[in-house]
Formats: structure tokens, sequence, C-alpha cells
């Protein structure tokens, strides 16, 4: 005897080899014997076989209307063999029996299953909405096929082009668009970014990585509303006898700050921190704080920047030489002799900036030589440079002094291996770039003289107000580092903690205003500290412990870690298109990490790191062949045609410390989010372009 049961959501047939009183030991057709319940058994039959039974069956249900099925049906509960009596005939054959069985098992929008062979028919308006439902899905399985055909043939669908960035890198799957990308990549073997440029949904590279930061980051463009800028209140006095300038280089044009050097020769020298004072006039909530706070920093890139404020607020506030401007000045009184710090003074004032010097146009000029021998003289002195020198030279010896005391807290000397690149695209101007310019690509070795006369000064001011705020009580947007131990990483937070990797107690961006939101909100801080002392923390706009830093503190992470990324990126795409327009083709480069079957390499003169093919140790220079550019992915590889030298011990250590304890952003090739596995809607994945 056979039968015909249920099993696991199938219906199956077999052979009885058993019988008991609530079950039967069956043996199907491939050998396999299973224990099935007697409920589960819905036909005893002799013949013909199961599996002849069942091909049967499905051909006729295949050809059934389910719309007459469901006008015969009974109403209320009834079985399968009953449906087979109306549709069929009244005695209907085990093979139209069975075919009932299955139409009606797989129609679930007709009918519902009431148990093991039983049904009942579904309402009529649900049988409605069904079968819409099924001829809504038919179409959109139609038009993604012919979405997908005409991917593979090399034409974007207008649909897929207008959600190009949604689909490669915030999918929803369920999407028709991105299920065509799919579909197509698969049936062409291509990956998605390089089917989506051969059908010209990608109008250039550049313009690739634009819109895609666009739609991540700023998806209703950025462009901002008209506002404008609130006078300062305050009646601020005028710092007497102070001749600031500002050091910058010439596409700057948020000057957030100034130094000033008085008392040269009196034995006590009083060197003037100035930053700019938006946060005298701005306030938290009001429409431009908002703007701010919406945006968290400027976001720079090789050619070009979307300033976190408007040109006319930044234009109010910046400190622009030839007249007085408003600032928070930090002043911090020197014994001549010794450089010791003999305290630090809070002023709310307007300052006098004499110069907005640019280290672009005077690094050739103010050497170490120049700073440190007065009686040597460079041919072509700016006349700016020149009235500057004395207060230059005073701030490279006590830069020096900070720096070497720092190193003193730190443990070791920081290290400046590697260079800054500066990229110019020529004929830019300041527009937004096409991705076309001719690039040019200058080195300018990190802790050059004007460079540490500012960076030196900046760390004075945020460690020193930071550790002022804190034995105030007030809360400010710290950053921290427990310590240089490995994997020990810089960390945001609201309290007043040691930055091992500066050498500092303490470490608040304040220095920044009109490009960060961290540096805007600390000064709201410091001004309340400035004007109220010990009751400080009952004025300052924001209290301790209040859920409002904590928000700006995680959304201004969030987004100076993607401008950052952004950044690098655009950084690695101009060094791409250096490399085309040079025609280089060999580099020489120093291995940085290990890699599976092959290592990961920085380039000796250039800012890229490229993995290359075989195992190599780690410090070794090699020299590398180049392969092809994908501007797209931001992808070259190279092969290793030759072993420069050996490595040295300890050079790869020194290669991987960042200089302050920041992890550095190493741009490499983009991720998408296209992933060719999907069948179905899936959880998100990312998968290498």
């Amino acid at each position: 005897m056979f039968v015909l049961f249920e099993e696991a959501g199938k219906y199956l047939g077999g052979r009885v080899l058993s019988e008991a009183e609530a079950s039967a030991q069956v043996e199907l057709d491939t050998g396999k014997r299973v224990k099935v319940k007697g409920a589960n058994i819905v036909l005893r039959f002799e013949k013909p076989s199961p599996a002849d039974l069942i091909a049967e069956a499905r051909d006729l249900a295949a050809g059934m209307d389910l719309d007459l099925a469901w006008e015969f049906a009974p109403e209320g509960e009834f079985g399968f063999a009953e449906l087979a009596a109306e549709y069929f005939s009244e005695k209907p054959s085990l093979a139209q029996q069975a075919s009932a069985l299955f139409a009606l098992f797989e129609a679930p929008h007709y009918f519902r299953r009431a148990g093991k062979g039983r049904f009942k028919k579904a309402p009529a308006e649900i049988v409605q909405q069904a079968l819409a439902a099924i001829e809504k899905k038919k179409a959109i399985q139609a038009q993604i096929a012919e979405w997908a055909a005409q991917l593979a043939e090399g034409v974007c669908p207008a649909p897929v082009r207008e959600q190009l960035y949604k689909i490669l890198f915030r999918p929803d799957k369920n999407a028709p668009e991105y299920k065509a990308v799919v579909e197509a990549a698969r049936a062409t073997q291509r990956p998605p970014l390089d089917l989506l440029e051969r059908a010209g949904a990608i109008d250039s590279p550049y313009q690739f990585h634009w819109r895609r930061f666009l739609f991540e980051n700023f998806p209703k463009g950025t462009g901002f509303p008209t506002l404008a800028a609130p006078a300062i209140a305050d009646d601020l006095p005028r710092a007497e006898g102070v001749q600031a300038f500002s050091i910058d280089d010439s596409q700057t044009t948020e000057i957030d700050d100034a130094l000033s050097v008085q008392g040269l020769g009196t034995g006590t020298v009083t060197v003037g921190i100035h930053i700019a004072a938006p946060a005298l006039a701005l306030t938290p909530g009001s429409p431009i704080d908002n703007v701010a706070r919406a945006r968290m920093s400027t976001v720079y890139m090789p050619g070009y920047k979307i300033t976190m404020l408007p040109d006319e607020v930044v234009d109010t506030y910046t400190l622009l030489e030839g007249g007085d401007r408003p600032a928070v000045s930090l002043y911090a009184r020197f014994d001549e002799a010794t450089l010791e710090l003999q305290g630090t003074e809070t002023k709310l004032e307007r300052v006098p900036i004499a110069a907005n010097l640019r280290h672009d146009q005077l690094d050739t000029v103010v050497t170490q030589q120049w700073l440190e021998d007065a009686t040597f003289n460079a041919d072509g002195t700016p006349e700016a440079a020149a009235r500057m020198r004395a207060p230059l030279s005073f701030l490279f010896r006590l830069a020096k002094q900070l720096k070497a005391q720092r190193e003193v807290v730190r443990g070791k000397p920081e290290s400046f291996n590697r260079p800054d690149y500066n990229f110019r695209l020529v004929g830019n101007d300041g527009a937004e770039p096409t991705g076309s310019e001719q690039v040019q690509i200058s080195t300018r070795q990190r802790g050059a003289p004007l460079d540490l006369i500012v960076s030196e000064a900046m760390i004075l001011a945020n460690s020193s107000w930071g550790g002022w705020l804190g034995e105030l009580g007030v809360p400010a947007l710290y950053r921290s580092q427990a310590s240089l131990a490995p994997g020990i990483k810089v960390r945001m937070g609201t309290r007043a903690l040691p930055h091992a990797g500066l050498g500092v107690k303490s470490y608040a961006w304040s220095t920044s205003p009109l490009r960060r939101y961290t540096d805007l909100v600390n000064q709201w801080q410091i001004i309340a500290a400035a004007r109220h002392g010990k009751t400080a923390a009952l004025a300052a706009p924001f209290k301790p412990k209040d859920a409002d830093l904590f928000s700006i503190l995680s959304g201004f992470d969030a987004a100076y870690t993607a401008y950052n990324a952004y950044q690098g990126g655009m950084e690695r795409f101009w060094t791409l298109k250096y490399l085309q327009q040079q025609g280089i083709t060999e580099l020489e480069a120093t291995v940085i990490k290990d890699m599976p079957n092959g290592a990961l390499v920085r380039a000796d003169k250039l800012p890229l790191v490229f993995p290359v093919a075989g195992q190599q140790e780690r410090g070794a220079r090699l020299r590398v062949k180049l392969g092809e550019i994908d501007e797209i992915a931001l992808d070259v590889s190279g092969t290793v045609l030759e072993r420069l030298d050996a490595p040295k011990a300890g050079e790869a250590a020194a290669e991987e410390e960042g200089d302050d304890g920041e992890e550095e952003v190493v741009a490499g090739p983009i991720a998408i989010a296209v992933d060719l596995n999907d069948s179905e809607a899936a959880p998100e994945e990312k998968t290498p372009a």
C-alpha cells in the first residue's frame, strides 16, 4: 500500500512498511524510511506509484481555475476530496483528488488551511486584495527583469540612475531598482560599480564621489538659508599695546586665531593667544547655531571646502587684518630667560590685528636660521614678516620649549616622519571642481617653524582652558587618551582627562570656533567662566551632565569622522589623477602592514597607501610597478619589482605612530552595500567594490 502524507509543509508519497494505531513506517522513493503520524496521511492507494500520482496530480493542479474552484467550494470547513467532487465529478479519480489537495494547499489567498487536508474559503474581499497584490508583484518582477536587461545591454534606466547612491550605499534590498542591479550583475558577471559605469549611470568618477558624499551628509544641499550675523552686544575693551598677527595658508578665510607678544626685553613676556569670538554674538538654539550644529565642522577637500558657517557670518567674526576684532584672549606670562610659565589670564576684548601672515608665502623665508640668528637676512623678506621678526623669534624659542616639556610628560619625542601634502588644482580658484583639473602635489615637512609656533600656541590654549573649566566644574568637550599603549585611542568626552599623546593634563578644542562646532560650544563655556568665575557652572549654557552636550559630542564625532574620511578619499582620488597626469607607473614605497597573500605599502613621496602582491617584511622599502587605476573604486595595486633595502629595527613601529595619538585616516578602496548573494530581502552587508 502507498500513502500520500504531509511532512514539514510538503506532500510526499511512499510505500507503507508497517503500521501501528497512530503512525506508520513509510519508505520513500529515495529509499529513506520515515515515521509518519496517522493524522498526517491524507490518501491511501494501491496504484499508481507515488511518483506517478504526484506528477499527474501536479499537472492537473496547474490547469485548475482557482476562481471557479473558489466559487464551487462549500461554505464553512471542507476537505480536499469534497472540492474535487464539486470541481471534477461526483466520483473524482485519485489524481483529481490529489490535484485538488495541491491546488488548495498552494493557494492560501483563496483558501485558508484548517487542518491536515482541510480548508476554508477566504472572504471575497481578501481574495481580491490578494489577487491585486499578486498582479502587482508580477508587474514589479517584470519591471525588474526589464531594467536588468537594459543594464546588461549598457543602458541605465532612469529610476536606477535616480536611486544610484541609495542602491550602492544605503539600499532598500526589497526595492526593484536594487534587485535589478543585483540581477544584472549576476547575469553579466560584472561587479555592480563596473556594470553601472558601463551603463552610463555615473557621469564621472569625481561627480560620483562628490554626489555620494552629498547624499550621505548633505541630502538637502550645501547652500545656507538667508542669515544675518548678529552684532556683539558687549562693550568690549580694546587690548592696549597688542599688535596681533595670524599665521595661516593663503586659502584660509576662517581666521580663528592670532598671536601677540608683549614685554620683550623686560624680563617678563606676555604671549597673547587671541581666538575669534562668534560665541559673544551667537546663542545656543539660534538660527545660525542650528546651521552650525547641523554641519558640525567645515569640510575640507583638495581645491574646495564646505564651510560650517555662511561666508557672511564668517566675515563678521574672522580675525581679518586692519581693524580691532572681538576675541577671547588667553594671556600667558613667561619668564623671558627661563621660559617658565608664571600665570595665565582670560579676557574678552577687541584685539588689533596687525597682519594676516601666510605660511605658504613665508616658509622659505621664516626658517630656523632666520628666527634664531638676528644677523641673518633672507632675500625677499615681506615687510609684515620683518615687522614681526622679534615676536616670531621669541614664539619659536617658546614653542621648542613647550614641545620639549610635553615630550617629557609623553615619555618619548614626537616624531614627524611623514610630510604634509598640499594639493593645488590649477585654475580652480575655489570653485567646485569638475574632476578634470590639473593637480599639483607639494610637500611640507611637519614641524616647520611656523607650524610649530602655531601648533604649540594652540595646544597651550586648549590645555589651559580645558584645565580651567575642569577646575571650575564647567563641562566642556574634551579629547583624551589614557596612555600611549598600543590600541589606546583618542576619545571624546565631557571630563577633563589627560591626553597622553599630547602630553597635557587636559585638552579641550577651543581655538577654531568658526570651523568646528566643538570649539564654538567650548567658547560659550569659556566666556561664562571669564564672566562669572567660580559661579560659572551655574551660568554656563551647558550644565554638568547636560544631555544636550552628550548629543553634540556623539553628533560631532560621527560627522567629523565622515568628513575626514571624505577628505582622505578625495586626496586619494587626486593622487591617482596625479599618477595618470604625470605618467607615473612605478613608485618607491615602504611596507607598513602584512596582508593575506601580500602587504600594504605607503608611497615614499606621495600620499598613497595600496596593496602589493607577495609577502614582504614590515619596514622594507620596495620599488613597485603600479597596476590599472580605478578612479571610481579608488583602487590601485602594485607588483614588486625590486627590494631596495632590508627593514631597520624599530622603523616600522615609528612609521605607524601618530604624532599626537590621533588615529590616522588611511583612505583606501571604497565599499558598497550591494550583495550579489541577495535573493530576497536580506540584512545589509558591505562588499568590497
